[in-house]
């Protein structure tokens, strides 16, 4: 597949700080990053830097190995239980813990009618409206600098007509209807942060979806990126409905991301099951032969994903097993140790689709680049410089 648009082809000329170019020199092209976000739910990191201890410390470990890219839970139900009393701290220091790790932080999400606050159902919907934005300007302004992408408003295809139970969030969204409180959610979190990247995200790849992006966009709403998820419990999507679902909403000129991802590493789900939070089991082993079922898969969705131009990025939703409905969805087993899908991705990740060469200047210090897009460590001898390589353009690099 081809992924030239992952590379740079440039010409960098290279010279010392009295700008005396580096002739005929040995210069070391070191990959630290990609610009690429190969993300993962990064919720084990919460007990880990809550707690500590050795468990937590291996398994964050082994996310650091291969992830550049976490999402954290801003579910408003679990975030402020008790109106009035977040939990901001907790979510702070782990933010600022993947930060320090280089990773990038993606808040999920702002709005949701799924795991909401029950103490908003007290309040009339104007009221509740208001509660929404106010929470929505806390969680953005507060957060700046350490999260700046958020999920902003969460499965709104099926939003207003949600009948599971009541919440507050579908009454507004019956009200406003789906694109009203889109704008509304998207206008303030865009004001609290003018410079934050919004999603907008659905499970619903339907045409449905389709419309509701086209009536946002007609109504001008600042999205960032559209938002896809991948839950595949019941089986992988293929090849076919992956380039058909990424078809259709290239259209719309918007990067994509695929927010969360699951392969399934054990005995699939039924397909008649609608919703997959329906299917409630004691266990959920993995396999051998699951597990190398879904390394294969893995591979190829992400050589797929990787290879369109309007992808972003790619979130698997849960690390290790067991994280959501008991699913062998993770990399890793129940035990810690690692399946054949984290050794295959990082592979691809920090091998295949990775760069770490040495190049020969010229007379002038000139030296022709091919590298993937990213962050890098330049090496001379015993000087160095840290430089981000993310298009053909001609430059200078400073070493020393």
């Amino acid at each position: 597949m081809d992924i030239h648009h992952r590379i740079v082809h440039k010409r960098i000329r290279f010279t010392d700080k009295n700008d005396q170019p580096l002739a005929n020199r040995q210069i070391g092209i070191h990959q630290k990053d990609h610009e690429f976000l190969f993300g993962c739910g990064g919720f084990d990191f919460i007990p880990f830097v809550s707690e500590g201890g050795e468990a937590w410390q291996q398994i964050t470990d082994s996310w650091l190995e291969i992830f550049n890219f976490a999402t954290l839970p801003f579910y408003w139900g679990g975030y402020e239980p008790v109106e009035g009393r977040p939990n901001r701290d907790v979510l702070m220091k782990t933010a600022q813990y993947l930060a320090g790790k280089g990773v990038r932080v993606k808040g999920h999400p702002l709005c949701w009618h799924t795991v909401c606050a029950d103490w908003l159902l007290k309040y009339d919907n104007a009221t509740i409206l208001k509660k929404q934005l106010e929470r929505i300007d806390r969680e953005v302004t507060g957060f700046k600098g350490v999260v700046d992408m958020w999920d902003v408003i969460n499965e709104v295809v099926i939003m207003p007509i949600f009948d599971k139970y009541d919440n507050a969030i579908t009454r507004i969204c019956k009200e406003t209807g789906r694109v009203g409180l889109i704008r509304e959610v998207f206008e303030r979190a865009h004001e609290s942060n003018p410079d934050a990247v919004l999603l907008l995200n659905d499970f619903n790849t339907s045409i449905d979806y389709e419309i509701l992006i086209d009536g946002c966009l007609n109504a001008g709403i600042p999205i960032s990126a559209i938002g896809i998820q991948s839950h595949q419990h019941q089986g992988y999507w293929g090849k076919e409905k992956l380039l058909e679902v990424l078809e259709r909403f290239s259209h719309f000129g918007l990067p994509i991301h695929f927010t969360e991802n699951t392969l399934i590493s054990g005995e699939i789900m039924p397909p008649h099951i609608e919703d997959l939070n329906d299917w409630q089991v004691e266990e959920w082993p993995t396999t051998l032969e699951g597990e190398e079922r879904q390394a294969r898969e893995i591979e190829e969705m992400y050589r797929i994903l990787f290879a369109h131009p309007l992808v972003q990025a790619i979130t698997t939703w849960d690390f290790k097993d067991g994280a959501w409905l008991k699913a062998p969805s993770g990399f890793l087993r129940l035990d810690n140790s690692r399946k054949p899908s984290f050794d295959m991705l990082k592979r691809l990740v920090k091998q295949e689709w990775w760069t770490d060469v040495s190049v020969q200047t010229d007379e002038n210090g000139w030296a022709q680049i091919d590298a993937f897009k990213g962050k890098y460590r330049i090496t001379a001898d015993d000087i160095a410089a840290e430089a981000s390589l993310t298009d053909d353009s001609e430059e200078v690099i400073v070493i020393g």
